[in-house]
């Protein structure tokens, strides 16, 4: 037990130190190629909180340096936060956290796929055409 806290440990601190040399981008399957959104609309569609925006959100697993960016950067909560809310959000019936992805490459083939979905990704990632960049941090 003591290694596998030890390793948790090393991960989380080195995902934390690359955390800020990490740029994201939220990337859209939409009808609307227009579309910008503003961090807080980002914030609401990917914690379902009431978002006027009828975009699914899609997410990368919970070990991927995009995902420890996207919950500090954008979310502004700790993976282990955000598992506590769905957690809440599941045992209360109200909601359930969005289809998780092993990799881009499958996040991106979901996107492609499915009209109104919505993900983010590393900025460097290269977006096929249909998708649009809706979001992106600095």
């Amino acid at each position: 037990m003591k290694y596998y806290n030890y390793v948790v440990l090393t991960l989380t601190l080195l995902l934390s130190i690359n955390a800020e040399a990490i740029d994201i981008i939220v990337v859209a399957n939409t009808d609307q190629a227009d579309t910008k959104l503003e961090k807080r609309q980002v914030r609401d569609i990917f914690m379902r909180n009431n978002s006027s925006l009828l975009l699914k959100p899609i997410a990368l697993v919970p070990n991927s340096a995009a995902r420890f960016v996207f919950n500090t950067k954008v979310v502004g909560l700790t993976e282990s936060r955000i598992q506590s809310y769905w957690a809440q959000m599941r045992f209360s019936g109200r909601d359930k956290a969005p289809p998780e992805f092993e990799s881009i490459d499958e996040m991106l083939d979901f996107l492609k796929a499915n009209k109104d979905t919505v993900a983010y990704l590393p900025a460097d990632t290269r977006i096929p055409d249909g998708l649009t960049v809706v979001y992106q941090t600095n």
